[in-house]
């Protein structure tokens, strides 16, 4: 089997894929990040043919002909259009083959998928068909938590508690870790696409004014936090006066777009609340420590560490860069088969 896999290993790439609702991932085992672009595909609605996918199909979002949509192929973390997500995975698949040009390596690569702990077996198989059919050769399923604590670089494998929360685009995961399993697990189907939507439902409910996704979540990056700034920010944004059907711009302030994003922010601080409460007393013992560990486009909210070490009594980091934690910890999983085929098996007793 080894002699199997160094023969693949001289005709391809093997990869760990952050398979994430709002941008996907791809790390290349030893040359690092290599995709990074949103989980958009825009396709002809008449042909079902493929018209773009990431970047370019982001930029389509809100703008596109009756005949064209552009959409994403996951929702809350899971695969809610089968035939596009097939596309945008072998889209992805080809793009990181041709990373170096002319390379001679075949699209038949060994891939590593993290996904929430909180998906069914029906889900779980529906990735897996997915990259199969996209071309893969072997596929693994591992829990986005684990991915990230993983590559995040938490001893997940020692005899002590280590906490991390991934708050990405469709899925907060919350798990606490030690001898190389999950302990305590949690995932909440609230994260960064809810911020944005609660940014949507503040503008409509305060200036009458509907703005699209893409520009809510551009306020949200650009200046929203957890906690008062030393100095707030104002911005811009641009939508449609529901009274007159006219644009009209509208100036938010970092004070309305917190004040929008806490009702997400919330939720989510309660189910890590939850997965505290839920820690036996000895990895509690340890988590005051070792502290909880943030990863995910959510960790690059202003002030969201400071808040939670606030909120729950902890030490709280923002681990180092966060957003491409889950796909480093993918890639990493490559390197250790024992500790991938023992995540394996607890993922099968599971469901």
């Amino acid at each position: 089997m080894k002699l199997f896999d160094s023969f693949w290993e001289l005709l391809t790439y093997d990869l760990g894929i952050d398979l994430g609702t709002a941008n996907t991932m791809v790390y290349m085992r030893n040359h690092g990040i290599v995709v990074s672009e949103p989980s958009v595909v825009a396709i002809d609605k008449r042909t079902k043919t493929v018209l773009a996918v990431g970047k370019e199909a982001r930029q389509m979002i809100g703008r596109t002909p009756a005949n064209i949509a552009a959409v994403r192929p996951l929702k809350d973390g899971v695969i809610s259009d089968f035939d596009t997500n097939q596309a945008m995975i072998h889209h992805f698949i080809h793009r990181a083959h041709s990373y170096f040009g002319n390379s001679f390596k075949l699209p038949r690569p060994r891939v590593i998928i993290g996904v929430p702990s909180s998906v069914t077996e029906v889900e779980r198989q529906a990735v897996i068909d997915a990259a199969k059919t996209a071309g893969a050769r072997e596929v693994f399923i591992v829990e986005e938590s684990m991915a990230a604590a993983i590559g995040a670089g938490l001893p997940v494998e020692d005899a002590s508690g280590s906490m991390i929360v991934d708050v990405g685009g469709g899925t907060s995961d919350i798990a606490v870790f030690s001898l190389g399993d999950i302990v305590v697990d949690n995932t909440i189907r609230i994260a960064g696409d809810e911020m944005d939507q609660d940014v949507i439902n503040y503008v409509r409910e305060k200036y009458n004014v509907l703005i699209g996704e893409r520009s809510a979540e551009d306020v949200k990056i650009a200046i929203g936090s957890a906690i008062p700034l030393k100095k707030e920010a104002k911005m811009a944004v641009q939508g449609r006066d529901l009274l007159t059907g006219l644009p009209k711009t509208v100036e938010l302030s970092s004070v309305e777009v917190r004040e929008a994003i806490m009702t997400s922010i919330y939720q989510i601080t309660e189910a890590v609340k939850d997965a505290i409460e839920d820690t036996p007393p000895e990895l509690l013992k340890d988590l005051l420590t070792s502290g909880l560990h943030l990863t995910g486009g959510g960790a690059l909210i202003r002030g969201l560490d400071s808040y939670w070490t606030q909120e729950l009594n902890l030490p709280v980091k923002v681990v180092d860069d966060p957003l491409s934690a889950v796909a480093r910890g993918t890639a990493a999983m490559l390197d250790h088969i024992e500790l991938l085929e023992r995540v394996q098996r607890s993922w099968n007793e599971l469901v």
